[in-house]
């Protein structure tokens, strides 16, 4: 095959070949474009005008005028294009906020298995700029949010909401953590984008406002124990629905001596048995704060009420939620502790893809699956998150708030482990709930759950 000077074409590749009358490759599927100029009758182009795939980012992409149709010259691209613009109809276009936390790590992991599928578009970070510049060398996002000084280059600075309904964007991953993916997840829904949401509080301060924005289908959840719910819903009737039951792995302190749970340090806590996760879910999953959270979001997820909700302790953390139907029949989804898997399933929904970097379940190996009620005295933060959920209103807000203000100062070491929950319940205490608020009385809450648990840790240890 001659060699080619015009470095606009991608190199030689099997699948393509070779016009020796225009000295030109193209691919062997769709035959020599300028051939078909020749043949009816228009004006030969010597050097037609190549655009940049959106799907593979070479500068391959190819407007044939007979039929205008888009054809990238690439035989690796698996790009699809009609019209009088470049619209690829499997190429996904996503927004990852909170890319350098652990869930937008995960993400970019699941995006690298299918290359051609995915298009970053927004990556945003908090205040992680190396990993964040890094991540920037490797996706070429058009768009990035953090805190501190400008990445090198002349990459664009937006805001949250910005990326999250930009035109352009299709899928926004949500895994931020607290507050900071509320005004994001509105701006993306009211945008018409569909949204995986990795952040509980969203949904805990602002459930029903943020599922009346949601229309069906929108909303992806990607905690495991929301997405294995999900899972076992498909096709079933929702009256059908008995009760929904959440698996909790009970945490790292599932069998320790209630008296030395004061002594806890953050770094022991940290140490989750089973799952890897940021800082602030394995504080709550510690306490068992985030099986909370999670009976509020599937009460909002799945329209159904506390009374139906049910959370049972699963340390070996395969069994990542059930669902009982009114005949007695019971679906579980199982799988090995990788939020990966959850991960994928939202990105590429409603397909199941294979991935060969993900785990597998090793039935051999599996010796026994236990579940047990959990203990309310252990575990606090489990008590004070269901009845913030069953009182509603701008209660969870409030319970969030205060979650989020202890969790960062027992990282610090200003409070002790036991501390949490007694900050978080006198936070709550006092607090009216306004029934179905809007935004500003949730904003309003927070605020408020949030000075009143700054005000408590002042004489609480």
């Amino acid at each position: 095959m001659p060699k080619r000077e015009d470095e606009s074409y991608p190199g030689q590749k099997e699948g393509l070949n070779y016009c020796s009358k225009h000295k030109r490759h193209h691919r062997a599927d769709i035959g020599c474009q300028l051939c078909g100029y020749e043949k009816s009758g228009q004006e030969k182009e010597d050097h037609p005008r190549l655009d940049r795939c959106q799907a593979c980012g070479q500068v391959s992409l190819f407007l044939d005028k007979t039929v205008n149709l888009y054809t990238c010259l690439n035989p690796d691209c698996k790009g699809v294009f009609t019209g009088t613009q470049p619209m690829n109809k499997t190429l996904t276009h996503l927004a990852i906020l909170g890319s350098t936390g652990s869930i937008g790590q995960q993400a970019l992991e699941v995006v690298a298995s299918f290359p051609g599928r995915f298009r970053v578009l927004a990556l945003a970070a908090g205040k992680n700029r190396d990993l964040l510049a890094r991540q920037v060398a490797q996706w070429q996002p058009e768009m990035v949010a953090f805190d501190g000084p400008d990445l090198p280059g002349h990459i664009r600075r937006a805001s949250l909401e910005e990326m999250a309904a930009h035109p352009t964007v299709d899928l926004v991953v949500v895994a931020t953590s607290g507050k900071a993916g509320l005004s994001p997840t509105l701006a993306a829904l009211r945008a018409g984008k569909r949204v995986a949401l990795a952040n509980k509080e969203v949904l805990v301060m602002a459930g029903e406002i943020v599922m009346k924005e949601s229309r069906p289908g929108q909303l992806l959840p990607v905690d495991s124990e929301h997405s294995a719910l999900w899972q076992c819903l498909v096709g079933e009737e929702r009256e059908k629905i008995a009760r929904l039951v959440l698996t909790a792995s009970g945490g790292p302190f599932l069998r320790l001596p209630l008296e030395e749970l004061p002594g806890i340090t953050p770094e022991e806590a940290l140490a989750h048995p089973t799952w890897r996760m940021g800082k602030k879910v394995t504080i709550d999953a510690a306490t068992l704060m985030n099986k909370g959270f999670e009976a509020i979001e599937a009460h909002w997820l799945f329209g159904i009420t506390y009374e139906r909700i049910e959370v049972l302790v699963h340390p070996q953390s395969l069994v990542h939620s059930l669902v009982e139907f009114v005949d007695g029949s019971v679906k579980a989804q199982m799988a090995p502790p990788d939020m990966r898997l959850p991960i994928q399933y939202a990105l590429t929904y409603p397909q199941r893809l294979e991935n060969p970097h993900l785990p597998r379940l090793d039935w051999k190996r599996l010796s026994s699956l236990t579940f047990e009620p959990p203990d309310y005295e252990r575990f606090p933060c489990l008590r004070l998150a269901l009845e913030a959920g069953r009182e509603g209103g701008t209660m969870p807000a409030v319970l969030s708030a205060a979650d989020e203000v202890a969790v960062d100062l027992f990282l610090s070491r200003h409070i002790s482990f036991a501390a949490i929950p007694r900050l978080v319940e006198k936070a709550m205490e006092g607090h009216r709930p306004v029934p179905h608020p809007s935004l500003e009385e949730v904003l309003e809450a927070d605020k408020s759950g949030r000075e009143k648990a700054l005000e408590v840790a002042r004489w609480i240890s």
